[in-house]
């Protein structure tokens, strides 16, 4: 067991920072734009900026960079929801560790991996299965833990993936470094949005942007009623929002006291309330039914043909949508339906549906409905009369449909806090002098510095026990191999570091993608060998260019290009 070298409140956040788990994050919020501000040191992301793609639109509109940095990270990473990557822990060992941090009635209210199943919508999913957690008994849980963007790249090393990979944490956190350096966005137009069991970002610039995973949504997006926006909405739709965070702080729905600025605060949540809200139109109402349909056969599309008309289902128009560059709620509707063929229509009405056409005059009588009036709404509703049974609530769903109320934190004491204020053009050399400047008087930018692992600017304590406590992939994955062998695993990996320069890795991540420095390599013999004979003494013997490992009466030398110098003994 490493001893701590400070209060053991700040050690445990600094060795999550290297880990960070889901867990970790949830207690020590300040997790969540420390790993901002480590892919933001990052080497990495900086080298986006140098590449071709990046180059041809560096004075393009904010919006084209945001749309062509999207397409970058969609094609250099894959989603990764596997829970098993970074190994298993108990419910009852981390309510252990975490109950001086936080009630566990709290955790298991607000935490996936202690029970939570979210709102309605996620109980009839049932979430557990949905997620995979299902396959684990009630006490064994995953870490589900947070990559940084070196470890987002090194998944093509992993077998099974052709390019980099992370989970949702990981591309918000990469999304908000990037659209900063990359994307000329101001950190304070980023904000950090955390769900129990998502994470995603709102940049508040134009009508605003939902970054979701690889993708992002703009205002007219989230309107468009496809399987992909629906999937977007799901979280922020139907869970509460657990952290908030920004370059000025965070609010955590846990905590009584909030670090964000209240003005930022209410500046961001009030353009994301109004990103959240939309007239409703022709072209909404059309949006609504494709997201919804089971409600399209309470309706009928009117096709104005050869002087008269002639009447179709509407589940059948939008059938053809998928095969059709064509859409039912725009312009290109007439040459969507001159694609149907003409045996699908009726020349009279069909009796008990709506006719979806009528609604075009209805919204030019009625624009700018307000939703919140009263009488506008009572006007909506009525006007979705139908005689068949599924549109009785239809208008209500419409309602629905357009307004989203996100479920924020309620108002916290807020306390005061330094914003963290950097700018793009500055460069990352001095991004980095004025992070480390700030460092004793920061909390968050401390810690920053922890989960960016540069072992010559952070205590090695922290390193250290986040890789003897919270790496079961190595050990679990040698369990049936004998010491000796164990030990050659490892040791003959390829000396290669995910991590650049001084940067170190932590021993799950060596064994995952199957490489490390001599320094890295010996630490994760130095975990596995403490594990399996607690009580023994193994000492590191580290100089720039070589790491010996020394235990009971054996050494091993691995070389290291790290420049690292250190003894040490657990």
């Amino acid at each position: 067991m490493i001893q701590p070298n400070t209060d053991p409140a700040l050690f445990e956040k600094r060795s999550s920072a290297v880990t960070l788990g889901d867990m970790e994050i949830f207690v020590f919020p300040e997790l969540l734009y420390a790993l901002v501000l480590a892919n933001i040191m990052s080497p990495r992301v900086w080298a986006w900026k140098e590449q071709d793609w990046a180059q041809k639109i560096a004075n393009k509109s904010t919006n084209r960079r945001v749309q062509r940095l999207k397409q970058f990270i969609m094609d250099a990473y894959d989603f990764n929801l596997d829970l098993d990557t970074w190994g298993l822990t108990t419910k009852d060992r981390e309510l252990d560790r975490f109950k001086d941090f936080i009630d566990p009635e709290i955790l298991s209210q607000s935490n996936a991996l202690f029970g939570y199943e979210g709102d309605k919508y996620y109980f009839d999913l049932d979430i557990r299965r949905h997620f995979g957690l299902d396959k684990y008994t009630d006490d064994t849980i995953p870490y589900w833990k947070t990559e940084t963007v070196e470890a987002m790249d090194a998944f093509r090393h992993k077998p099974g993936y052709t390019m980099g990979a992370g989970e949702c944490v990981s591309f918000s956190t990469l999304y908000a470094a990037a659209l900063f350096i990359v994307g000329g966005v101001p950190l304070e137009d980023i904000y950090m949005i955390a769900t129990p069991l998502h994470s995603q970002n709102f940049i508040n610039i134009q009508d605003g942007i939902i970054t979701n995973n690889r993708r992002i949504a703009t205002k007219n997006m989230w309107f468009n009623g496809t399987e992909i926006t629906w999937k977007a909405q799901r979280a922020i739709r139907n869970e509460k929002v657990t952290i908030v965070a920004n370059n000025t702080g965070y609010i955590h729905t846990m905590y009584p006291e909030a670090t964000i600025d209240p003005d930022s605060y209410k500046k961001g949540m009030d353009a994301l309330k109004a990103y959240l809200v939309t007239p409703i139109d022709m072209e909404i109402l059309s949006n609504f039914l494709r997201q919804h349909s089971e409600l399209q056969s309470c309706f009928q599309v009117r096709h104005d043909y050869h002087g008269g008309h002639r009447y179709i289902e509407a589940e059948k128009v939008y059938a053809y949508e998928h095969s059709s560059s064509f859409r039912v709620n725009d312009d290109t509707r007439a040459k969507l339906l001159e694609e149907v063929d003409t045996y699908e229509f009726y020349p009279e009405p069909i009796v008990g549906r709506i006719v979806l056409n009528n609604f075009e005059d209805f919204f030019k009588q009625n624009p700018g409905l307000d939703l919140n009036e009263p009488a506008d709404l009572a006007k909506l509703l009525d006007a979705f009369s139908c005689t068949n049974s599924k549109a009785r609530n239809v208008g209500q769903k419409l309602v629905d449909f357009c307004r989203i109320e996100p479920k924020l934190p309620e108002r916290r004491r807020f306390v005061p806090s330094t914003p963290i204020r950097l700018e793009a053009d500055w460069g990352r050399d001095r991004i980095l002098e004025t992070l480390d400047a700030m460092r004793d008087t920061h909390p968050v930018v401390d810690l920053a510095f922890y989960a960016y692992r540069d072992l010559t600017r952070t205590d090695w304590e922290p390193f250290l026990h986040a890789a003897l406590e919270r790496n079961p992939v190595v050990i679990d994955a040698l369990r049936k191999k004998s010491e000796t062998l164990s030990i050659e695993a490892i040791a003959n990996l390829p000396n290669e570091s995910i991590y650049d320069d001084v940067r170190l890795a932590q021993p799950d991540e060596v064994w995952n993608f199957q490489r490390g420095d001599g320094v890295e390599r010996a630490l994760a013999l130095a975990t596995l060998l403490k594990h399996r004979v607690p009580d023994r003494p193994v000492t590191l013997r580290i100089t720039p260019d070589n790491a010996r490992i020394e235990w009971d009466d054996q050494s091993r030398d691995l070389p290291s290009a790290k420049g690292l110098t250190k003894d040490l003994t657990f």
